[in-house]
C-alpha cells in the first residue's frame, strides 16, 4: 500500500494504523483467496479484530466486501471519522476491490432486534453462491447482510442430513438453512420468522433456487407460539434448527426473549416435536452463554462447535452449537 494514499491527513498514527490494517488484511486475503477458490467458497472472513487497536471485521462477498467497525461510541469526532475513512481506503487497497464496492458500517453494540433495523435504502441486492446454492445478499441496507458467514459449515451439515426429512427452521431470517435443506433433498420444510421483510427475502432465495413453495413453507409467527401450536397439533419433524437472537423484545412476539434464560424451554419445546430418530441443532452467538446441561440431562446433548465454526474465523467463539437428540 502506498503511503501517499493518506497524504492529506496530518495524523501519522492514522497512516501507520492504515498500513498495519492493509498489511494484515492483504496477507490474510491472499492466503484465504486460494483456500476459498479451491473449496468453491465466494463469501469468507479475512480480518476479525486481529489487531486489538483496529476493531474491524472484514468479509468478502464475491467481488464485493463488507467492512464493519465495532466501537462503543457512536461518534468520536473528526479525527475518528478521518480514521474510519482511512481504514475504508485501506480495505480497498488490501484486496483490490474498488472503494465503491466495499460497504462500510459502524456497529456500536447490537441493540435488541438490531438485525431488523434498516440503515440505508440503496437496494443494492446481488447474488452469491454457497455449496451450489444461490443467495441474495445486501451489504448496505441493513446491519446484517442476509447470509451469516459463521454458519457456512452448519448449513452444509443441514444439507447433508436433510434427505427425505421434514425440516423446521426457527428464527429463520432469510432461510438460508432451509435452502440447504431443500437442496439436500428434504421432503418438506417450514421456516418461521416474525419479520415479513426477511420472509420476503427468504421467498426470493427460494425462487432463485427453484424451490417448491408448496412443499417448503414460509410462516410469519412468533417462534414460541408456533411451537405451542405445533405441539397441540401433534406435528413431528426429523430435523430442527433453532438459532434464536440473544435477546428480543419485539412488540410482535409473546413476551421478551432472552436466550440465556429461555434456552432450556426452547430446546424442550423443539425436542417435543422431534420424530423418534430426529435431531435438533441449537446455536447461539451470545458470548457469555452458559448451556444448562443439568436441566437437559435427560437429552443427548453434544457440543459440536468445533465442527461448525469455519476455518476462516479467527474467533473460534463466534458461535456455539449443539446437536441434541432424545434418548
Amino acid at each position: 500500500m502506498k503511503k501517499t494514499l493518506f497524504h492529506d491527513s496530518p495524523m501519522q498514527d492514522i497512516v501507520q494504523q492504515a498500513l498495519m490494517f492493509a498489511n494484515r488484511a492483504g496477507k490474510n486475503f491472499r492466503h484465504l483467496k486460494r483456500w476459498a477458490k479451491k473449496g468453491g467458497i465466494e463469501c469468507f472472513r479475512i480480518y476479525d479484530r486481529d489487531i486489538p487497536e483496529l476493531p474491524l471485521v472484514f468479509d468478502i462477498y464475491g467481488d464485493r466486501a463488507h467492512l464493519q467497525e465495532y466501537s462503543r461510541v457512536a461518534d468520536e469526532g473528526a479525527a475518528h471519522r478521518e480514521w474510519r475513512k482511512a481504514m475504508h481506503a485501506a480495505a480497498s487497497e488490501a484486496t483490490g476491490i474498488p472503494l465503491r464496492l466495499v460497504a462500510l458500517k459502524e456497529r456500536h453494540g447490537q441493540s435488541p432486534d438490531g438485525q431488523y433495523r434498516k440503515v440505508d435504502s440503496r437496494a443494492e441486492d446481488f447474488t452469491v453462491t454457497e455449496g451450489g446454492h444461490r443467495f441474495i445478499v445486501n451489504l448496505t441496507d441493513y446491519l446484517d447482510t442476509g447470509l451469516f458467514l459463521d454458519h457456512r459449515q452448519t448449513r452444509a451439515m443441514v444439507g447433508e442430513r436433510a434427505a427425505g426429512k421434514r425440516f423446521l427452521n426457527l428464527f429463520c431470517y432469510t432461510a438460508s438453512f432451509s435452502v440447504h435443506a431443500a437442496g439436500g433433498g428434504a421432503k418438506e420444510s417450514v421456516s418461521v420468522d416474525l419479520s415479513n421483510t426477511y420472509l420476503d427475502w427468504a421467498r426470493r432465495n427460494f425462487e432463485l433456487n427453484g424451490i417448491d413453495l408448496a412443499r417448503h413453507r414460509l410462516v410469519q409467527a412468533d417462534a414460541r407460539r408456533f411451537l405451542e401450536d405445533e405441539a397441540r397439533a401433534k406435528q413431528r419433524y426429523d430435523l430442527i434448527v433453532l438459532d434464536p437472537p440473544s435477546f428480543s423484545n419485539s412488540k410482535r412476539m409473546q413476551g421478551v426473549l432472552d436466550v440465556q434464560r429461555d434456552h432450556v424451554d426452547l430446546i424442550r419445546a423443539c425436542t417435543a416435536l422431534l420424530s423418534p430418530q430426529g435431531e435438533l441443532l441449537f446455536s447461539t452467538n451470545l458470548r457469555s452463554f452458559r448451556f444448562d446441561a443439568q436441566a437437559l440431562a435427560d437429552l443427548r446433548c453434544h457440543d459440536i462447535s468445533a465442527q461448525t465454526v469455519p476455518p476462516d474465523f479467527r474467533n473460534r467463539k463466534i458461535h456455539r452449537c449443539w446437536r441434541i437428540e432424545k434418548p
